[in-house]
């Protein structure tokens, strides 16, 4: 059986105990999706089953979400005082002006999300994987005015080389892997490292929403019930509870009126949580003795 190398087997009980930031012990981030997808051509989610290209019908509802739903969700969060890691694809800030802007201007970290969701990047050789980092990671170090930290693969999207080319490219932290309720650190090829910060695949909108059709007001459930079950076993052990949200789909008004309770709920909790970003989870893990926990 081929394995990844990446890491070691590690049972969560038997880990040392820490603390997050404030002695907390449930970390709590909002991962929000800032996509681009291409006209007539490529991947992307869809409502419907598409017919042929250009299939207008699934473009105009995910442009719908930078138009429309980012700006309702920012409102939103602004109520709610959360913070949130906004994961971009680099074409946004010219397809999409303002928009990224407007999260900058709220203190949102800025994550990096490829050039476009419409391409995978672990398809690619190594060296137009490599260019493709380095392409978005430009964009976002100009716009933003220093390099993002960390990195999501639009569509979760690894080659076998993908965290050794982040770690080259400056990068601390990935955020591709859902295998654990902690971070967990990755080796790299020349004996070097990058960190993984868990990233949601069940508290996140498309498989639940677009795969599984469950509805608005059952990914709201699914917020709440994990979030009161991670509370509670955090006494334990230190946990990272991650929501990863698309404007286009959770920013549609009869999905949103839930999930504005869901993340209520937890804001009331914030005296007992650390509502966070996925770099600052990073940031405050790699700092631990020893750099891990």
């Amino acid at each position: 059986m081929t394995g990844h190398g990446r890491y070691g087997y590690s049972a969560l009980p038997s880990r040392p105990v820490f603390d997050w930031r404030q002695g907390r012990r449930l970390a709590v981030y909002v991962g929000l999706n800032l996509e681009g997808f291409d006209f007539g051509s490529g991947l992307g989610a869809e409502l419907a089953p598409g017919g042929p290209q250009p299939d207008v019908l699934n473009y105009a509802w995910r442009d719908w979400g930078n138009r429309v739903g980012a700006w309702r969700i920012g409102e939103m969060l602004d109520a709610l005082a959360m913070p949130a890691s906004v994961l971009v694809n680099s074409r946004l800030y010219r397809d999409c002006p303002g928009l990224i802007e407007s999260f900058r201007a709220r203190g949102d970290e800025i994550v990096g999300h490829g050039r476009t969701n419409s391409e995978r990047q672990g398809t690619l050789d190594e060296d137009r994987e490599r260019a493709l980092i380095a392409e978005a990671t430009a964009i976002l170090t100009r716009e933003e005015g220093r390099a993002p930290a960390g990195w999501l693969g639009p569509w979760i999207s690894q080659s076998p080389v993908t965290p050794d080319l982040l770690a080259e490219a400056g990068y601390r932290y990935l955020l591709d892997w859902a295998h654990d309720d902690q971070p967990v650190w990755f080796s790299t090829r020349g004996g070097g490292r990058i960190l993984s910060v868990p990233y949601p695949q069940e508290l996140n909108d498309i498989p639940a929403i677009v795969a599984r059709k469950e509805s608005g007001r059952q990914f709201a459930e699914m917020i709440v019930d994990a979030f009161d079950e991670m509370l509670e076993r955090s006494a334990s052990a230190p946990l990272v509870m991650g929501i990863a949200l698309h404007p286009y789909i959770v920013g549609q008004p009869h999905r949103m009126r839930p999930l504005r309770r869901a993340l209520a709920h937890i804001a009331a909790h914030r005296e007992q949580i650390w509502l966070t970003t996925a770099g600052g989870i990073a940031e405050h893990f790699a700092g631990l003795d020893g750099g891990n926990g």
